[in-house]
């Protein structure tokens, strides 16, 4: 279930009407998550979205809940921000079996401060700075090794990330990924369930779908292992999912 409550941009269409859009399944452009959600389809699971604020109700029919890039005014004129109702709802269903992946940005695009209310409750804390900034053509200033044989990663990659907050941990929380010292991805297990914290929504389809050439072409790859990574984190609960 992917959030459209917290980032929830929308623009005019061909036809004149309103369509959410920026990380969102059916969004086919640079900026949406068409080829991040045919990954999870790749491996049999089903996509939903919830556009409206979270509650333990509503969040009973997902394994998953994906929130990404949370609005600013500059993004959108009338944000809804996490509100401490919120993050109590999202942490009852976490500690009940769910699986939330919090993917952040950096602050010149997405709000921090309060997606915290959530990520804190799981030793999980976006900081408020920019890393692995990247001016004009310097893209080696977002590629991110990943070494391979790790929990998620088992091949080695070149990820990319453009333009990224960092991590800071507090238990249960553990780093998954880093990078010339910084954390950017890391994962607490709570109660019955797991919390996942990347610092970028770098499967959005201008890094993955290779309709504009970059010099790094390992994120759709790498996704792929992020995905199956996810889905094993609920496997005993859920099923065997096949490979793609």
């Amino acid at each position: 279930m992917l959030d459209a409550w917290f980032n929830s941009q929308q623009r005019l269409n061909a036809a004149g009407k309103k369509e959410y859009f920026h990380y969102k399944w059916n969004d086919t452009s640079d900026s949406g998550f068409s080829t991040f959600g045919n990954i999870f389809t790749g491996f049999g699971a089903k996509l939903d979205t919830l556009y409206s604020a979270p509650t333990l109700e509503k969040l009973k029919r997902a394994q998953y809940y994906i929130i990404v890039s949370p609005d600013i005014p500059v993004k959108n004129p009338h944000p809804n921000y996490v509100q401490p109702e919120d993050a109590d709802q999202v942490v009852d269903w976490v500690n009940q079996g769910g699986v939330l992946v919090l993917m952040e940005n950096d602050p010149a695009n997405a709000d921090i401060d309060h997606l915290n209310l959530i990520a804190d409750h799981f030793g999980l804390h976006f900081n408020d700075v920019l890393s692995h900034h990247v001016v004009g053509d310097d893209f080696a200033a977002g590629q991110i090794q990943a070494n391979g044989g790790g929990s998620i990663f088992h091949h080695p990659y070149m990820l990319y990330m453009k333009d990224t907050c960092t991590l800071s941990l507090k238990a249960p929380a553990m780093p998954l990924l880093e990078d010339k010292g910084d954390i950017m991805m890391a994962v607490a297990k709570y109660g019955k369930g797991t919390a996942v914290a990347v610092v970028d929504p770098w499967l959005y389809n201008e890094y993955t779908d290779s309709r504009k050439k970059q010099p790094v072409e390992d994120n759709y790859t790498a996704g792929k292992e992020f995905v199956r990574w996810l889905l094993k984190q609920r496997q005993d609960a859920s099923g065997t999912f096949s490979e793609p």
